[in-house]
């Protein structure tokens, strides 16, 4: 499938018509989401419909938006209009639908764009596999013998295979990263409180991110563009509105670039840091840089997140814990039991990494670090090995993703091809506010060829 630029100039030109794309999209989903298990929940109906409608306006003369007629997909725990937000779990089945859809997929519907299903997750975005216990695994595109990652599995499969060119994921402690990076493509993971995060089911308040998927940093931009803006409705909302786009083909000259080290590269499997050193090396070279306090804050989130995840299922660990994934429900109890006073200790963590990261960022305009320590996990794989000892897998795969986001500034994820392996994501992290220069230094990476998104043996074989 093209990518949305090209989508949506076809469609205003009449060249293709939105609901040939729509159709085409909801047929590609019949024909390889049996294999992925990427959607929940396909929305043929409201998407043929609106799909004529920007047809109607096309033929009318009129622009439905820089998005027209293209599809998208949103992780199920974005509210959308007249469906129940499952946000991965069995015990919101019986919910009522939601009554109106969430602030940024109303802002891409209104930029024409065409809502085409809703996207598997790990339960409540508490993981990073997407191994949903009451939803099955979302499999890789390029080796459906591995994971998707998570907890965006299902947004970025999406996007690998081709059924739509961008999809909407939420990143706590990397669950956009982690995803991107394992099946290959571009994720934005933007400042923290950067977008508006009204109508998605909240899992952390004090670490929740929204932000885009796609297969092109000129998409991954456009997407994040029309996603910026106030809202009434969200009183977090910082930082003011820049469009990235415009800027996007700007060479970056004489960029500080720092490679993160020590606990960025212990772990890290031989390719992983081999994805790292050609991106270092096409961004002419970079300098190891020391953060101080990773392992602390990462420690830090971990108690935030459990705590939160915990405080908020309260009422069903107390009812009815046996509807809950027993992965995430035993994290919830162990959260739900913390004390007081560690979570205020890990506030206070959390303000000092701040100061840490923002003092490295006086002497380097971006920095370097793995999404992950190694490629894409088998489904069966249960152990990382970190530091010499065997660990479970499951909440080590972000050992990289989460002491960033602990910290919030903006990071893209990108997709470095090594031929016979797996695709590794490497993160390019910015000051905060600073989605512009990530953005362009990895719209530079692209053009270089360094950073590449490569078609999933899956879909050619599908389409064969």
């Amino acid at each position: 499938m093209p990518d949305a630029t090209a989508l949506a100039d076809a469609v205003r030109q009449s060249r293709i018509s939105a609901s040939a794309l729509a159709r085409a999209a909801i047929a590609n989903i019949g024909t390889l989401d049996p294999a992925l298990n990427a959607f929940t929940a396909v929305f043929a109906e409201t998407a043929m419909a609106d799909a004529a409608e920007i047809d109607r306006k096309i033929a009318r003369g009129v622009d439905p938006g820089p998005l027209a007629g293209v599809p998208f997909a949103v992780k199920n725990l974005y509210d959308v209009a007249g469906v129940t937000t499952l946000a991965g779990s069995a015990v919101l089945r019986d919910a009522p639908p939601a009554a109106r859809d969430a602030t940024v997929v109303a802002r891409l519907k209104t930029a024409g764009a065409v809502l085409v299903g809703a996207n598997n997750m790990d339960e409540f975005a508490y993981g990073f596999t997407t191994q949903n216990a009451h939803y099955g695994p979302t499999h890789n595109p390029h080796d459906l013998d591995r994971s998707a990652g998570g907890s965006s599995g299902g947004s970025a499969a999406a996007v690998a295979a081709g059924i739509v060119p961008v999809s909407l994921g939420t990143d706590t402690n990397g669950s956009i990263r982690v995803p991107a990076g394992f099946c290959g493509i571009f994720g934005l993971k933007p400042t923290f409180r950067r977008l508006s995060r009204t109508g998605v089911y909240p899992f952390v308040h004090e670490l929740d991110h929204v932000g885009p998927f796609a297969r092109s940093v000129r998409d991954l931009a456009l997407v994040y563009d029309l996603l910026q803006g106030p809202d009434a409705d969200d009183p977090h909302l910082l930082g003011p509105v820049e469009p990235t786009l415009p800027g996007l083909e700007t060479t970056v000259a004489g960029i500080r670039v720092g490679v993160l080290g020590g606990w960025f590269r212990e772990s890290a499997e031989p390719v992983v840091l081999e994805a790292v050193d050609r991106v270092a090396a096409a961004l002419a070279g970079g300098r190891t840089v020391t953060l101080p306090g990773v392992a602390e804050a990462r420690a830090a989130a971990f108690c935030i997140t459990a705590a939160s995840g915990g405080a908020m299922r309260l009422d069903d660990l107390r009812k009815r814990p046996e509807a809950l994934d027993p992965a995430t429900r035993d994290r919830f109890f162990a959260g739900a039991l913390l004390p007081a006073s560690v979570l205020h200790k890990a506030r206070r963590v959390r303000l000092a990494f701040r100061d840490r990261l923002r003092a490295v960022f006086e002497d380097c305009d971006i920095l370097l670090a793995p999404v992950a320590p190694c490629p894409a996990p088998r489904l069966d794989q249960t152990t990382l090995t970190i530091g010499g000892h065997a660990v479970p897998l499951r909440p080590n795969i972000g050992i990289y993703t989460q002491p960033l986001s602990f910290a919030g500034p903006p990071i893209v994820t990108v997709p470095v091809d090594i031929p016979g392996q797996m695709p590794i994501g490497v993160q390019i992290v910015g000051a905060p506010w600073r989605e512009d220069l990530v953005l362009r230094v990895a719209a530079m990476l692209e053009r270089m060829g360094v950073a590449h998104v490569r078609p999933p043996a899956h879909v050619a074989d599908a389409a064969g």
